[in-house]
């Protein structure tokens, strides 16, 4: 797992560096500014005989890292332009202390350096010729609304065709929250997060603009962060791997575990097609369906013959009713894993079943997903005792079931979601482009995969398959949500190569399971 932290804990120990350890404050700036350089060359393959840098500075380190780094650029050979929106006056001590030594190495190298203000005739014409702009402006300690001057520098920057980087995080970001502080942010291709990776540039706000996310070294060793607890963290290839279960060769079917899925309406049949196979092909020993008998003939014979039907007398209607529940009763034992949701429908007397079966089944581990994420909002939820079952609501899901305002819950992501899970004692998984995996114990888990083709009917309900069948064979609410999220991202990524984010279906990443599984064995054998 990769550590996020908050800007306070950057803070305190960018402080114990300097006042304990002796480290001087420009010293860090120095070795960061090193670093951003050689990160953004590498990054946008740049090359001094054809790029051209334009660096827009702040009044605190931020812009002093902004100084900085525009005077490595320009010893390495590129002409670097660096406009500031302060004059030197109200720049912070070691702000200035770089803008001097700027100034003086221009006069060394004038053809190589120009330093003006926003405010210069011609710091249009630059901007427009730039080819990399840095957004040295706000670092990630900043809050509250932008002024009018920097919101309107960060518009200009924002409709110039140049690559663009931001130092720290981009200006307009908070760097605990992730959201837009104001209406206006910088757009970066690149995010070259000093020192050590922010909470805020991982939530599904903050993906807009961050662009690819860098560690930028400062020159404080990891173990400086050692006695500082973080409870963020970006899932890593080897945490899907080795929470994958176990599979013994003397193992038989049950050995992997039972799944017992609660899906499918005459409105939505496939989905309980789709999240009972994405359960087999996940490594599930064996997956029941329960569904309206007046379905059989319509999904029975598309079907794989691995899957086996509980059909329930459904009177005809094609839903689930309170007069099914008796007959359903047998098949709520210990030892099966519970799937709930997917495409059962919003009938009265569906969601008044799915609450009685949440009610009655505390004991089984299970996947609350769709329909069945309706049934207990409104404050249900609340009622029932969720603390064996990993919820898998998107945000618009989640707004209805805890009655939050959906711009509320973006405004703090983080909050709204261990929130949630201290109230519950439930495994939450935030659908979204940054999907977030929440755990009672405080946990939040960042899944750093997927891509926009996921985006279509049925991917949800794969989803929640995935995380049935993991949790059938190793009972661990926790490691069956963190490989069940990674390896669905994964599927569809490397769907994403041969069949570009249009072109692949929630059917294809279903299928393509197996395949993500391989990936992951031969990084790891």
């Amino acid at each position: 797992m990769l550590p996020l932290y908050t800007t306070g804990q950057i803070r305190q120990v960018d402080s114990e560096a300097i006042n304990y350890f002796s480290f001087p404050s420009l010293l860090l700036m120095e070795n960061a500014a090193i670093n951003s350089v050689n990160i953004a060359i590498d990054k946008l393959g740049l090359n001094s005989k054809f790029d051209k840098i334009a660096v827009i500075c702040g009044r605190g380190n931020n812009g002093g890292d902004g100084y900085a780094i525009a005077r490595h650029f320009a010893v390495r050979g590129y002409k670097v332009e660096v406009f500031s929106l302060y004059s030197d006056a109200e720049l912070t001590p070691d702000a200035l202390v770089n803008f001097r030594l700027l100034s003086r190495i221009k006069e060394a190298m004038p053809e190589n350096i120009y330093v003006g203000t926003i405010n210069s005739n011609y710091y249009k014409p630059a901007l427009l010729s730039a080819t990399v702009i840095i957004d040295a402006i706000l670092g990630s300690g900043a809050k509250g609304k932008l002024s009018q001057e920097i919101a309107e520098t960060v518009n200009f920057l924002n409709e110039l065709p140049a690559k663009k980087i931001a130092i720290d995080i981009p200006t307009g970001i908070d760097g605990d929250t992730g959201f837009f502080f104001s209406e206006e942010a910088f757009f970066a291709d690149l995010t070259i997060s000093l020192g050590e990776l922010k909470v805020g540039l991982y939530t599904p706000k903050a993906l807009e603009v961050c662009g690819e996310i860098v560690r930028g070294d400062i020159g404080v060793h990891h173990s400086m962060y050692g006695e500082i607890k973080a409870n963020k963290f970006i899932i890593e290839p080897e945490d899907a791997y080795f929470s994958l279960p176990e599979r013994e060769r003397t193992a038989h079917k049950y050995s992997h575990g039972r799944v017992l899925a609660v899906a499918g309406s005459r409105f939505f049949p496939g989905a309980a097609l789709l999240a009972a196979h994405s359960a087999l092909k996940i490594g599930a020993g064996a997956v029941k369906i329960a569904a309206p008998a007046s379905l059989k003939n319509m999904i029975f014979p598309t079907n794989e013959s691995e899957l086996v039907f509980e059909f329930y007398d459904d009177e005809n209607k094609g839903f689930l009713a309170a007069k099914a529940l008796k007959q359903l009763e047998s098949e709520f034992t210990s030892g099966k894993i519970i799937l709930i949701g997917p495409g059962l429908g919003r009938e009265a007397q569906t969601q008044k079943s799915i609450v009685k079966i949440l009610k009655e089944t505390p004991e089984l581990p299970g996947v609350i997903d769709a329909d069945a994420l309706n049934a207990i909002s409104g404050g249900v939820y609340k009622k029932l005792n969720l603390e064996n079952k990993i919820l898998t609501p998107h945000s618009g899901e989640f707004a209805v079931l805890t009655g939050l305002k959906t711009e509320d819950i973006e405004k703090n992501i983080y909050k709204a979601g261990v929130d949630f899970v201290e109230e519950t004692g439930a495994y939450l998984v935030l659908k979204s482009s940054r999907t977030m995996i929440f755990t009672p114990e405080g946990q939040t888990y960042i899944n750093p995969l997927g891509n926009s083709g996921m985006a279509k009917i049925g991917t949800g309900d794969v989803l929640t398959g995935v995380i049935a069948g993991l949790l059938a064979q190793s009972n661990d609410l926790e490691s069956a949500a963190i490989s069940g999220v990674f390896l669905h991202s994964l599927s569809a990524d490397l769907l994403k190569e041969t069949e570009t984010e249009y072109g692949y279906t929630a059917t294809q990443i279903k299928d393509n399971l197996p395949g993500a599984i391989k990936f992951l064995q031969k990084s790891f054998a």
